[in-house]
């Protein structure tokens, strides 16, 4: 290096550009300037359940929060060692509303929501600290944040038939939503969008966030959300959006990624790509049940074909395993070479 330069994030500055104006990059930052796919987890309440615990209440797997935050901490550490760069935090059913119902108050509801952060970023630290050979890329935290009809128990995550008010969405995610900011995380995983109403409340409550943020929409076919919306039109709503750095889709059948990917860079044409797709299997919200058949991995999750269209964030997501992460991460790294 040249007397009178100084490295930041790796590009050497000439002297005139002080140390105090360079711009530090954050965790997230540095992972989505790196070359290549960003592998993020998988199912995380089918890991807790792999582990013998019944999820099956309202809460979800955001019960562990209060009856067991070890095993919130083992299912990431399972993840972290499958290869996961970035883990997703067990607050996607947490609310206020959800905990007040279980007689807490508002203070020790929103200190819940924060623990669930809280305990992925302690599962990170231990395996940072039990890693015989430290990762190059330190895993990070993405806050989970559900959509509206995840709190109600009724299916109306997976078709956006809710009966609210915009007054009432909007206050409902900014309570959550300033809880996440001030938590930690490294970014904001706002998942499994169904409708075009719910997409703009969040496009607006985005824009006063501090935290980075990534967005994603459940889609019920290769062109559109759940509501029936364009996905393309969805994307769109983000295109420019100062705080979300990528648009994409998850719990989604992988058999719809691919297009689902060029919809989304049509929509947003200035944003990364994100995609964690579940096993193709159908749920059944009347008595929380599977059906179908669970993707091949070799043929139906088209990792390389998915990140050669464009995608930079790259996981799973219901009914997917530690052992799915593995083999995403050894695919992608196999083509890398």
């Amino acid at each position: 290096m040249k007397t009178g330069e100084f490295l930041v994030s790796g590009q050497r500055l000439p002297d005139h550009c002080h140390a105090s104006n360079a711009k530090i990059m954050t965790k997230f930052e540095q992972l989505i300037e790196r070359d290549g796919p960003v592998i993020l987890d998988g199912g995380f309440a089918t890991q807790l359940e792999s582990m013998g615990h019944d999820i099956a209440g309202d809460l979800w797997s955001a019960a562990l929060l209060i009856s067991d935050p070890q095993a919130i901490i083992d299912a990431h550490y399972a993840y972290l060692s499958a290869g996961a760069e970035i883990i997703i935090s067990a607050s996607y059913q947490a609310s206020r509303a959800g905990f007040i119902s279980l007689g807490y108050s508002t203070e020790e509801a929103d200190q819940l929501i924060l623990s669930a952060v809280k305990l992925s970023q302690t599962a990170c630290a231990e395996y940072l600290e039990s890693s015989i050979y430290p990762p190059e890329i330190h895993p990070i935290v993405a806050a989970s944040v559900g959509p509206y009809g995840a709190t109600m128990h009724d299916g109306s995550e997976y078709t956006g038939d809710y009966d609210i008010s915009d007054e009432a969405l909007t206050e409902f995610h900014l309570s959550r939503l300033k809880v996440f900011d001030a938590s930690g995380a490294d970014v904001l995983a706002v998942e499994t969008i169904p409708n075009f109403r719910e997409a703009e409340i969040l496009c607006g409550l985005l824009e006063k966030m501090s935290t980075p943020a990534w967005i994603s929409f459940a889609c019920r076919d290769e062109l559109k959300i759940s509501d029936g919306s364009m996905l393309r039109d969805v994307a769109r709503l983000f295109d420019g959006h100062r705080r979300v750095h990528a648009v994409g889709i998850n719990c989604t059948s992988p058999a719809f990624i691919l297009p689902l990917i060029d919809e989304v860079r049509t929509g947003a044409t200035d944003k990364l790509v994100v995609v964690y797709p579940n096993s193709g299997e159908t749920y059944h919200t009347e008595d929380n049940s599977w059906s179908g058949t669970s993707c091949d991995l070799e043929n139906d999750f088209n990792v390389e074909a998915w990140f050669k269209a464009g995608a930079k964030f790259i996981g799973g997501c219901c009914r997917t395993s530690p052992a799915d992460i593995r083999a995403i991460k050894r695919c992608l790294v196999s083509q890398a070479r």
